[in-house]
This record gives C-alpha cells, structure tokens and sequence, in this order.
C-alpha cells in the first residue's frame, strides 16, 4: 500500500499533544506563584510542605504542577537543594500499591512488580531518598480515586516520612490535584491534618478571552504561518468557552487541522471547526471508557440508561436496569455484592458520583449522580463499544 505525503497545515504538531508543557502557563501565574510560596520552605529550611490544587477539568491544574516543579528544580539547584518530583496519576494506577510502585520506580525502573509489600517498597523509597539526599515532591494527579480505593493510608505515610526525616537526609512534600474542591474530605483526621485550609490553590474555568490567547499561542508554536487565521482562534476560544476548558480548545485546534490536511487544503476553514466539535468532546470520554472491562461497561450503560430524565439514581434502581441490558447483551448478570463493587470502582474512576441518601427517603440508600459526562453521550459511546467486542 502506498501512503500519500502532501502539504500539512502542522508545524509541530507534537506542541498540541497533552503531554506537552508549555514554558509559561498562561494565564495562570497567580497560582504557580502561590504555588512557590507554599513549597518554598522546602529550600529554605529543608522542610516538608504540601499543597492541594483543585478546578474543573481543562484548567491548568496538572501542567501547572509539572511547570512549577521543572522550574523549581533549577530554582533549588541554584541553592544547592536537591528537589526531584515525579506525578502519577491516580486513576490509572489505581490503588496505594500501584502508586507506590510507580514513585519507587522512578529510581530504580526494574523494581519488580510483584513480591514487595507496601512498607518494603516505602523503606525502598525512604533509602532512595537518604542516599540521594534528596527532597522528592510527589504529584498525585486525580487523587480522589486512590483516596476513594484505598483511604489515605499511603498519604499518612508520606506525612510520616517527612515528620521523620531532616532536610540533610531527604524528604518528602505532596501536591494532591483533583477536580473535586471537597476531594480531601475523603481523608481521616490524621491524613487531613497535613493539608490546611491555607495549603489550597484554586484553578478556575478559563473566560473567553484567557482561552483565545492560550489558542493563539498554540497556533504559533504548532501550526505553519498562514494555515488558522484570527477568525479560526475566535471560533475555536468562542466555542470552548462554554466549558472554560483549554484541553478542548487546544484538540479542537488539532482535530480541525486534521481534517483540512484531509482534504489537503493549506488553511483551516470553519467548516474545519464545525466538523472538529463534532468529533471532539469536552471530556476524555472514549479514553476513560477503554479502561473498562464488559461487565463494567454494562453497569455503567445501565446507570446512564436509567438516569437520562433523573438527578439521582438509587442503587435499586441500577440493578433492576443492569438486568435489562445483561438480557439484552446476552451476559452473564453478576449478584449484588459483585454489583456493588464496579458501582465503587466507577466512583472512584470518577464516571458515576455515589452518596447516601439524607433526608427524605426512608432507610438509608447509595443515591448515584454522573458528575461531568452527559448520559447521552455514555450510551452512544458504550453501545457503540460494546458492539465491536
């Protein structure tokens, strides 16, 4: 087969990519700088110091974290303070094991997977650090799932480490990030009092205006001159603008110069972005929802069934759909006890919210809410999933 190779609208199309971190957060220099004056101790004095960063998704909050944290290297290097950090990202590492896996791995990458419990991989970790003396900040992206999975055990954990180390042998200090402003409320008190109210940083949805220039710069840096005109930007800031969401702007950007180079056209056309909104959508829908095995798929196609005209779903209600669309896909229909726990492996995967039911309804109840995903959009895309299988 022979691949056709023409013209591309895209100078580096690697810049529109999620992965990249700009050199400067635009728009976004009142919380990095917040930022500094929370962790700042840590060079000063080699002291632990945390901090916990919430806003909804799209707003800056993980690539600020990674941009701070580059930046504060040199910054600590400059005083001769070794500060490395490393993010993991909650969601998938799933669990205190895997996390903990993953920050071990940073030092040493053939670590075994298996064969360690949770305090010899903490030792593991504790040793790196002394040997290195090092101050590790640890960045736990989306943090309300491993506090929903497991509680906040590995979290006081570090928060011992740190209370048992000095500056001169290594430390420890967390960034938690969430899009959840109640996220640390799944602590305990013992955990909880590691992060004061005065440790938070709020990461507001950007405004029209925020949006436009964070477009225009990625236009600069990724797209050929002449290919997305001022008109473009505005369309593209305009129509992400209803969510505040720089992510969905920037794969609007991508996704309609995917298309005019489709058509091997040298400039993106509005048309370009009309069809580019078509494809896209504000969430990682299609990404989240690949992590699912079937039988999540159809709880979770069942909850969004159920709840298209409702607030809340009762958990009675999901079985008694769960077994329509288990009769409908010809599955095998899981008990309750095994019912209950993909309910609480979707919550803390962050598809489904669950909450027990106050007053008003009698007995007490797990109420079930989609937080940020519309349930039309779950159906198509879980119907459409489980069609291929």
């Amino acid at each position: 087969m022979s691949f056709r190779v023409g013209s591309t609208v895209f100078k580096d199309a690697g810049k529109l990519s999620f992965d990249y971190v700009p050199e400067k957060m635009a728009h976004r220099e009142k919380q990095v700088q917040r930022l500094f004056g929370l962790l700042r101790p840590i060079v000063e004095a080699g002291a632990s110091s945390n901090a916990f960063l919430y806003g909804p998704v799209g707003t800056g909050k993980t690539h600020s974290a990674k941009r701070f944290c580059a930046d504060f290297r040199k910054y600590a290097a400059e005083r001769d303070r070794g500060v490395e950090h490393h993010l993991v990202n909650c969601r998938q590492r799933l669990g205190d094991d895997a996390v903990l896996l993953a920050l071990v791995r940073y030092f040493d990458p053939h670590f075994p997977e298996r064969g360690f419990s949770i305090a010899e991989k903490l030792e593991s970790l504790r040793r790196h650090l002394e040997k290195r003396k090092l101050h590790f900040i640890v960045i736990l992206d989306e943090v309300d799932a491993l506090l929903k999975k497991s509680g906040a055990d590995l979290i006081y954990s570090f928060a011992r480490i740190a209370e048992e180390s000095t500056g001169v042998k290594g430390n420890v200090s967390m960034i938690l990030i969430s899009q959840r402003p109640n996220a640390l409320e799944f602590m305990d008190p013992a955990a909880l009092s590691t992060f004061r109210r005065s440790n938070v940083v709020e990461f507001p949805r950007y405004d029209r205006k925020e949006l436009k220039d964070i477009v225009a710069d990625r236009v600069t840096l990724a797209m050929h001159p002449g290919t997305v005109g001022p008109e473009i930007v505005e369309m593209i800031s305009d129509t992400a603008s209803e969510f505040g969401d720089a992510r969905y702007a920037i794969e609007l950007l991508e996704k309609a110069g995917m298309l005019a180079d489709e058509e091997s056209l040298e400039e993106v056309s509005p048309e370009h972005v009309r069809g580019a909104k078509a494809h896209v959508h504000p969430t990682d829908v299609e990404e989240r929802l690949a992590q699912l095995d079937v039988p999540k798929k159809l709880v979770l196609l069942a909850i969004a069934r159920k709840i298209r005209r409702k607030a809340y779903l009762t958990m009675g209600d999901a079985e008694d759909a769960y077994k329509v669309v288990c009769e409908e896909y010809k599955e095998r229909r899981r008990a309750h006890t095994q019912l209950w726990k993909y309910v609480r492996e979707l919550d803390a995967l962050g598809l489904i919210d669950t909450k027990l039911s106050g007053e008003g309804v009698v007995g007490k109840t797990t109420l079930i809410s989609l937080p940020e995903i519309p349930a039309k959009v779950l159906c198509d895309n879980l119907e459409r999933s489980l069609k291929r299988r």
